[in-house]
């Protein structure tokens, strides 16, 4: 059985990872930014998906060219070792989460988009 996270809208948590950036001192743009960096979208195309309101598993099945350097993501979110997420729909969900929980945790975007261009 698939996770509920993969039929959920991006657009509705979309702002839940804003919102954990902002709390920290952190800006929407510096989350678009990484969502971004890690998915290969455009501003527009970006915000299309936001508008069309796709869920995770069409977010990233849409994505136009996954960041190579995700690979280089690692730690824990929600008690999960990212790197070790076998399932690859959950693993390209949990990157996400750990690069917005790297972002409200103060990290350099440089380090954040594993020396990746800003």
């Amino acid at each position: 059985m698939a996770h509920r996270i993969y039929t959920t809208s991006f657009a509705s948590v979309y702002p839940l990872y804003v919102a954990k950036a902002e709390r920290k001192g952190r800006t929407k743009d510096e989350v678009d930014t990484i969502i971004r960096w890690l998915t290969g979208y455009d501003e527009v195309k970006f915000e299309q998906q936001i508008t069309n309101e796709v869920d995770f598993d069409t977010f990233f099945a849409e994505a136009p060219k996954m960041n190579e350097d995700r690979a280089l993501i690692k730690g824990v979110v929600c008690g999960v070792r990212v790197e070790n997420v076998e399932e690859p729909l959950m693993r390209e969900i949990r990157y996400l989460d750990k690069l917005v929980d790297e972002l409200a945790k103060g990290k350099a975007m440089a380090k954040i988009l594993r020396g990746g261009d800003v």
